[in-house]
């Protein structure tokens, strides 16, 4: 039987855990559930999900703790879902493996359009040597961006930026994230060359700059490349 793929959910709050429960199977997922720490690493080590979607405030062992033991030996995409908001804390859990983070109260649909996204990231286990968008064509082989089969000139650190959003596409990268392999392990808080350098891509690539499509800035944290279905 044909899935939309296989998702373990974690989360020790039983209404939770069946409403995602029940919104999964709707949607043609296999799912498993889990309420604390050790069941979800026992689960995802039995089952091998295609996504394990995570909640941080689990009883004796923390969702961080549990990033931390997947990212361990496995690469499976995670989506935290949890009701603890702050920037530190969705910045942490970026950076230790979690491809994505959605606070509570969430909203259904985007939840899932973020449980697409991750799973297809996953699946293209293959790196994509063009991506095409209605707007332009990155090729990464040429190192170069075209719109309409004209060249766009990209400097060298804004060709890094957008190629390291794409091969992320749908991820949320953080500043430091970003910093580091654009710049180097020195920078960690130069949030404001990333405005700059943003609005210039932003500028050659967007068809509307001042209302981004493609590159997308999530207050705060990073930002995230969305490839339009």
């Amino acid at each position: 039987m044909n899935t939309a793929g296989r998702v373990l959910v974690v989360d020790d709050d039983p209404g939770i855990l069946k409403t995602l429960e029940v919104n999964l199977r709707a949607r043609g997922y296999v799912a498993d559930t889990a309420t604390t720490g050790e069941q979800a690493l026992q689960q995802a080590a039995k089952h091998h999900p295609d996504l394990v979607i995570l909640d941080l405030g689990l009883p004796t062992m923390d969702g961080i703790e549990v990033i931390q033991g997947l990212r361990g030996w496995t690469s499976m995409p995670i989506v935290v879902l949890s009701g603890r908001g702050t920037e530190a804390e969705k910045v942490q859990c970026l950076d230790l493996g979690a491809d994505d983070y959605v606070t509570k109260p969430f909203g259904m649909d985007e939840l899932f359009a973020r449980v697409r996204a991750a799973i297809r990231r996953s699946a293209n286990v293959d790196e994509q040597p063009v991506v095409t968008t209605p707007d332009f064509t990155i090729d990464f082989t040429a190192k170069q961006v075209t719109r309409d089969d004209v060249p766009v000139r990209l400097t060298p650190r804004q060709w890094s930026i957008v190629e390291v959003l794409v091969r992320d596409a749908g991820r949320l990268v953080t500043h430091e994230q970003l910093l580091r392999e654009v710049w180097g392990p020195s920078y960690r808080t130069e949030t404001n060359y990333l405005r700059v350098f943003m609005n210039q891509i932003r500028q050659r690539l967007e068809p509307e700059p001042s209302r981004p499509r493609y590159f997308i800035t999530e207050a705060g944290i990073g930002y995230r490349f969305h490839q339009p279905d």
